[in-house]
C-alpha cells in the first residue's frame, strides 16, 4: 500500500493519544512472564509488542516473531531459561540477516544450550531451556543495549542473580537504565557502579500494576510536523512524562533548536508549539543514546535547510534496514547532499529558494521509521510513501493520526 501526502497546514488545537512505549511494554511483558504477579496497563499496540505477547502466551515448538527485533533478543534470553522446553526461534528474512551471536555467546557463557539452525551467528536458533548456573559475564559496552537488557531481564530468576561487566565505551545507557528502573519498580534490587551492573535474585514479587508511558519515539514525528509548520501552530500529546525513562525524550531539547517549545501540562500531557524560525545554520549531535530519532532529525534538518552532522549511529546499520544507507538514498531524491560513514551522517545545507521535487516516491525498506520520518515532508511538496503499512511495527494508527491533522 502506497500513501500520497500533501497539505499546506495543520488543523489547529488537536490532541494526539499515543499507545504505550514499545520499549517499556516489551520489557514488562518479559517480566510478567517471569513474575505473573505483575499487571500491565497502557500497553503498546505495535506489531512488535503483539509478536512478543503472542510468543509468550501461546506456547509452541516453533516461534516466529517476524520483524520484531526487540522480541528476538529478549525472547532468546527468556527461552534459554525455560527448563525442559525446546524451541526453534526464528523471524523474517531480514531478521535472519541481523546478527545475534554476541547475545548467544553471552548466554552460552552462563550455561545456555543454543544452536544455530542455518547460518552461524544468525537466527533461526534452536534453544533448549535449562537452569543457568553461572552468574558472572563480561560484554562489550558499545553493542545494542537490547542484548544487555535481555540479560538483565532474566537475571532475577537466575539462582545467584547476575554480575555484568561492560567493557569499553558505554552506549545507549538510557535503555539500560530503563531496564534497571523497571526491575526496581517491581521490587528487584539492582546496582550500577562504574562499569558493573548487579541484579540480585528474587523468585517472587508483590502483586503490582505497572502503567506504561506513551512512546516518545512516536511523539518525535509530531515534533517534526510542528517544526515544519507556521509560528503559533500547536498540538497536544497525552501520557508523556517530564521525568521519562525513555531516551527519546531528548526530542524536547533537540527540537528547541528547530523552534519548537514544549510545555509539560498536568496529567502527563504536553503541548508543543512552533514559536520561532531562528534556526542555527548547522547542528552537530551525538545520538549514541537515542539513535531511533536519527531519521526524524535528519529529515527535519533537511526540511528546514539546516546543515547537520549526526554521530553515534553505528547501531543503525543492523536495524530493520541499513538506516544510514536508506536515509542517504531517499534524501538525495529530494536534492540533498548526504555523506555517511559506519557511524555518522553529514547533511549539507540546502538552498531554501530551490523548490523540492514533486511526487517523489520514498522507499521504506520495510522500516517503519523511514515511513514516519519522511511523511512530514508532505507539508512542503506532494510525496508518496511506498509500503506505508510498515508503520504498524511500532505505531499502527500513525496514518490515521497524521491525516486527522492535515488540511488539504
Amino acid at each position: 500500500m502506497n500513501i500520497r501526502l500533501h497539505a499546506e497546514s495543520f488543523k489547529p488545537n488537536k490532541t494526539i493519544v499515543l499507545s504505550g512505549s514499545k520499549s517499556e511494554t516489551n520489557r514488562m511483558f518479559l517480566l510478567q512472564a517471569l513474575f505473573p504477579e505483575i499487571k500491565i496497563e497502557n500497553i503498546s499496540n505495535s506489531d512488535d509488542s503483539l509478536a512478543m505477547e503472542k510468543a509468550l502466551k501461546f506456547p509452541s515448538d516453533i516461534v516466529d516473531v517476524h520483524h520484531a527485533g526487540t522480541a528476538m533478543r529478549f525472547l532468546t534470553a527468556f527461552f534459554a531459561t525455560q527448563e525442559n522446553r525446546e524451541v526453534v526461534f526464528t523471524g523474517s528474512s531480514r531478521m535472519q540477516e541481523r546478527p545475534i551471536h554476541i547475545l548467544v555467546d553471552a548466554l552460552r557463557s552462563l550455561g545456555a544450550d543454543i544452536q544455530y539452525e542455518n547460518k552461524e551467528g544468525f537466527p533461526p536458533l534452536k534453544i533448549k531451556g535449562k537452569k543457568l548456573q553461572s552468574n558472572k559475564i563480561a560484554i562489550p559496552a558499545n553493542i545494542s543495549s537490547q542484548y544487555i537488557s535481555a540479560l538483565l531481564l532474566i537475571a532475577p530468576k537466575l539462582e545467584n542473580g547476575l554480575s555484568l561487566e561492560l567493557i569499553g565505551e558505554q552506549t545507549s545507557l538510557p535503555y539500560i537504565k530503563m531496564t534497571l528502573a523497571l526491575l526496581n519498580e517491581i521490587g528487584i534490587e539492582t546496582t550500577f557502579v562504574g562499569n558493573r551492573i548487579k541484579v540480585y535474585p528474587k523468585q517472587k514479587v508483590k502483586t503490582k500494576t505497572v502503567t506504561v508511558e506513551s512512546d516518545w519515539s512516536s511523539a518525535s514525528y509530531f515534533f517534526e510536523l510542528i517544526a515544519f509548520s507556521e509560528v503559533g501552530t500547536s498540538l497536544k500529546i497525552q501520557k508523556l512524562k517530564s521525568d521519562s525513562l525513555q531516551a527519546d525524550r531528548a526530542v524536547v531539547e533537540i527540537f528547541e533548536q528547530f523552534g519548537v517549545e514544549t510545555e509539560f501540562l498536568p496529567n502527563n500531557e504536553i503541548q508543543i508549539t512552533k514559536v520561532n524560525t531562528n534556526y542555527p545554520t548547522e547542528i552537530r549531535l551525538n545520538l549514541i543514546e537515542c539513535p531511533d530519532i536519527a531519521q526524524t532529525i535528519a529529515v527535519t534538518c533537511f526540511g528546514l535547510g539546516i546543515q547537520a552532522h549526526l554521530t553515534g549511529l553505528h547501531t543503525l546499520k543492523i536495524k530493520e534496514t541499513d538506516r544510514l544507507v536508506a536515509l542517504k538514498n531517499e534524501l538525495e531524491k529530494f536534492g540533498a547532499t548526504v555523506e555517511i560513514t559506519n557511524d555518522s551522517l553529514s547533511l549539507h545545507k540546502r538552498n531554501l529558494q530551490t523548490l523540492l521535487p514533486v511526487n517523489v516516491l520514498v522507499k521504506t525498506y520495510q522500516d517503519h521509521r523511514m515511513a514516519m520520518a519522511f511523511a512530514p515532508l508532505g507539508l512542503f511538496t506532494p510525496i508518496e510513501i511506498e509500503n506505508a503499512e510498515v508503520v504498524s511495527k511500532s505505531y499502527p494508527k500513525y496514518w490515521e493520526d497524521v491525516f486527522s491533522l492535515f488540511l488539504s
